[in-house]
């Protein structure tokens, strides 16, 4: 149950490193992708993780060699949070920050399109917020996905 075939610090250090590689996958593939997930998405995580399951423990499928690896991904993200909250910077590099992508009922084609949206997307997010164009003050890529509408006062 607790014979494990690699090293204690091995699981540790795996851990560490395909926790940071995935990271940068995320980061790059773009924020919809994380704020929210269609089929596709959510197949291609799920996928994911059973791909890097074996990259972390080694082959080994032992109770320890898991919880090792458990445990470091856990305290991974307590620390980031931890760094995140005391550092703009490395916060800003880790989750992100919000981009506008719309002023004056107009939404900027070359920051959209790098954003990877689509106009259906931003016709929903008008939608969702019962905002037209022509009210629109100004619109935001948020960290997290989501499209935020800020309406001129009226």
């Amino acid at each position: 149950m607790f014979d494990m075939d690699l090293p204690w610090w091995e699981f540790v250090v795996r851990g560490l490193v395909v926790y940071i590689l995935l990271l940068v996958m995320v980061r790059i593939s773009g924020r919809r992708t994380v704020g929210q997930f269609t089929p596709f998405d959510l197949l291609v995580v799920m996928l994911l993780s059973e791909a890097v399951s074996n990259s972390m423990t080694g082959g080994d499928n032992s109770l320890a060699g898991g919880l090792i690896v458990a445990t470091t991904l856990v305290a991974i993200k307590s620390v980031i949070a931890l760094l995140g909250s005391r550092n703009e910077t490395f916060a800003k590099a880790v989750d992100g920050s919000a981009v506008l992508i719309g002023r004056d009922g107009v939404f900027f084609d070359k920051v959209v399109r790098s954003c990877r949206l689509s106009e259906g997307d931003l016709d929903e997010a008008l939608r969702e917020h019962d905002c037209p164009r022509s009210e629109m003050k100004c619109a935001f890529l948020e960290a997290d996905g989501g499209i935020t509408i800020m309406r001129n006062p009226q």
